[in-house]
This record gives C-alpha cells, sequence and structure tokens, in this order.
C-alpha cells in the first residue's frame, strides 16, 4: 500500500464529500477472504496504539475499590466504586454507559463482579473490561498511563464475518497523520491473518457522512 495511492484517494474523498458542520471521522474498512472463523486461530481479535490516535478525547470509565479511588479519579472520566456496583442494576443505566464510553477498565480482584452486574449489557458491546488492552489492572495501580495508552487504541475484529471496521482519525487531522494509521492498520492486520495478503480481499475508506472509497 502506497502513500501515494492513499493521499489521491483522501483527496478524491474530500472533493465528493460536502462540507459539514463539523469534523467527520474517517473510517476504515477492511474485507478478507478464505478465512475459516469456526478455527480460533483464524479469527482477527486485538488492540493496536494508532501512532497519532484518533483525532478525539477518547473516554474511559473505571470500576475501582476504595484503595483505586484516588489514582482512579486522577486519571479516567468517570469512575464507578464497587460499593455503587448495586445501583446500575437497572439496565438502561448501563446502556447508557456504554453508550458514553469508549472504554472501561476494572481492577482485577472486581472482575467477577463487574461480569455479574455489567456483563449482559457491556459483553455484547465487546466493552468488558480486557486484559488483552491492559484494562484489568491490580489494586493501587498507577492508572494515568494506562489512560493514555487507550487515548491511541483502537479494536480490530473479525471473529463471525470477514470484515473489519475501524475508526482512524478526524477529518481536520493532517493528512499524513491519516494515511501513517491507514499503513499501520493495514500492516498489523496482514500480520494477523494466517495467509497474510492472500487472506486480504479489499480495503476502502470513507469520512463518517461519505460513501466508502476503495483504495486496495
Amino acid at each position: 500500500m502506497e502513500k501515494e495511492e492513499i493521499k489521491k484517494a483522501i483527496d478524491e474523498l474530500k472533493q465528493k464529500s460536502k462540507k459539514r458542520n463539523f469534523s467527520q471521522t474517517y473510517d476504515m474498512i477492511i474485507n478478507l477472504k478464505d478465512l475459516d472463523f469456526k478455527k480460533p486461530e483464524q479469527q482477527v481479535d486485538f488492540f493496536l496504539q494508532l501512532n497519532h490516535g484518533l483525532g478525539r478525547k477518547v473516554k474511559v470509565c473505571a470500576f475501582v475499590g476504595p484503595e483505586s479511588k484516588e489514582n482512579a479519579e486522577a486519571a479516567c472520566d468517570k469512575v464507578i466504586l464497587e460499593d455503587d456496583f448495586l445501583q446500575y442494576k437497572d439496565k438502561k443505566l448501563v446502556k447508557k454507559l456504554a453508550n458514553e464510553f469508549d472504554f472501561f477498565i476494572a481492577q482485577a480482584n472486581l472482575m467477577a463482579k463487574v461480569a455479574a452486574t455489567f456483563g449482559r449489557v457491556l459483553g455484547t458491546r465487546g466493552k468488558m473490561p480486557n486484559p488483552k488492552a491492559g484494562c484489568v489492572f491490580p489494586p493501587k495501580g498507577n492508572l494515568k498511563p494506562l489512560y493514555e495508552k487507550l487515548q491511541k487504541t483502537i479494536k480490530l475484529s473479525a471473529k463471525k464475518d470477514p470484515i473489519i471496521h475501524c475508526k482512524i482519525g478526524k477529518e481536520d487531522m493532517p493528512d499524513e497523520e491519516i494515511i501513517d494509521n491507514i499503513i499501520l492498520v493495514y500492516n498489523q492486520v496482514i500480520h494477523h491473518l494466517p495467509k497474510e495478503k492472500n487472506n486480504m480481499k479489499s480495503v476502502y475508506i470513507k469520512l463518517t457522512m461519505s460513501e466508502p472509497l476503495k483504495i486496495m
């Protein structure tokens, strides 16, 4: 995947897309082929730190006990204490949380309680605290580095359907940063495919309100 070709595609996308009164998000769509998702080793499921982030604040909510309260409040956007879990028996409140936050992190020794209280909603949305992303932490852990890491983290997943859909930045970011993010995602996905490029069918990019444009 060449930088010059991606730059041409971005220019064309901007020309074809009507100007909106907000900064649109760039999405990347990767279509895969010749994979058997019944075999776990052929599924795609990993987290990636983008070199330039998403061009927006990523909101993080923490589930903690009293020993992590101070650290969590200093680093995260919202903190829910173990003693307050009972307040979230109402599924509507959990759905509201899921809509508001990008990532959920949890103290390791509370994971069973987090699953029991929030799992039915967060699990179906792929937002349960995930150890692969570092989202499960020991009591009294320093959460600031984790919060900063999550600001650039995206999840890339294809476990049932042969398609990966991810956000790669905002319209007001420099083109060079979007291009760099695209190439990083492409190369990392290839690395996670059993037949590498031979499992790639096509790659598209789009803006929030635009039609997809093929770049490969």
